[in-house]
């Protein structure tokens, strides 16, 4: 029974990892003839298993997962592909003293989702006049996985939002499944909440919910400059999205470990639809009211689609939401 025991514990994570190394040759590997060589990590584990002592199959099977692993990590990410339009320019940031300008800041009028006029704008912002930060939520259908954004507050009333999402190709859709491969490369949009807030509410249909952050100026401003030094690299040194590591909740958790801010790890960060429950829970969000109320008056998506054009977009949006913590 403890031989039978010990086969299965060992077995089971091995099969996993040769069956996550079979689809990486499939969707990851060149194509052509190399793709049906995409059963082998699973059959090799099969086989050590049934001719082999239990200490040489797990080195073989790990061998093999660790032949894959290798292959996989050197395929390199690229800014050079036909992208689709609404990714196609790389965000950059020059600082100088308190300023900065940002190049490429996206500021399309849409239409619909597809139909749009494109505008990149180059905008300086004031970093000693950040105020806060807004955080967003965007639901699409599961009300466990969400769209995060973070918009930069500053004095005179303008935004920065920033999206972290995946770099699509002309013919691409995203995908929960292919997100885990090396797919779709990271990237940073930076643009006018007009564009990227007004983009999910109005035209892709997803639910929003805008919640006002507790923190200092001084944390907001070095969040933000942590961000632009990544995209300033991504625009250099491409990297790969990755639904696990780096997506767009992932990703700002390892922005506020940069600046020393994070909390500890949370479930709710990969199930990150419920992450506005784990904000209230660590007092991070607005806790004077209770949280069904919170959320209900954090939804904006009535008020997004009515401000729809209006220049004063961004304010609209926050009538009547429940002001910031107090810091």
């Amino acid at each position: 029974m403890k031989k039978i025991a010990l086969y299965t514990a060992t077995t089971l994570p091995l099969l996993l990892a040769s069956a996550w190394a079979s689809a990486a040759i499939w969707i990851d590997g060149p194509g052509g003839l190399v793709r049906y060589t995409a059963v082998a990590p699973v059959l090799i584990t099969l086989i050590a298993f049934a001719r082999l002592s239990l200490s040489r199959a797990v080195l073989a099977s790990v061998a093999m997962f660790g032949v894959v692993i290798w292959w996989w990590s050197s395929i390199p990410a690229s800014n050079d592909r036909e992208w689709l339009a609404d990714v196609a320019r790389t965000p950059t940031a020059e600082f100088n003293g308190d300023l900065v300008t940002i190049r490429n800041v996206r500021n399309f009028d849409y239409r619909s989702e597809t139909d749009f006029t494109e505008s990149w704008e180059t905008r300086t912002f004031d970093l000693s006049t950040i105020d806060g930060i807004d955080f967003y939520l965007f639901y699409w259908g599961s009300p466990y996985i969400a769209h995060t954004i973070v918009s930069w507050s500053f004095s005179n009333g303008t935004q920065l939002p920033i999206s972290i999402e995946t770099r699509k190709e002309a013919g691409e859709s995203y995908s929960a499944v292919l997100g885990f491969f090396k797919q779709f490369e990271l990237y940073y949009v930076i643009s006018d909440e007009r564009d990227v807030i007004r983009l999910r509410t109005n035209y892709r249909g997803e639910d929003g919910y805008l919640y006002r952050l507790r923190g200092r100026p001084e944390q907001a401003r070095a969040l933000l400059e942590d961000y632009l030094r990544v995209a300033n690299d991504l625009a250099v040194e491409p990297v790969w999205y990755n639904a696990l590591t780096h997506n767009c909740t992932t990703t700002i958790q390892q922005h506020m470990q940069h600046i020393a801010q994070g909390r500890g790890w949370d479930w709710r960060i990969l199930a990150n639809g419920s992450i506005d429950q784990l904000g209230y829970e660590r007092g991070t969000v607005n806790t004077s009211i209770p949280f069904d109320e919170l959320r209900r008056r954090s939804n904006i998506t009535d008020r997004a689609k009515a401000a729809d054009q209006s220049p004063e977009f961004s304010r609209l949006i926050r009538q009547g939401l429940p002001p910031r913590p107090t810091r």
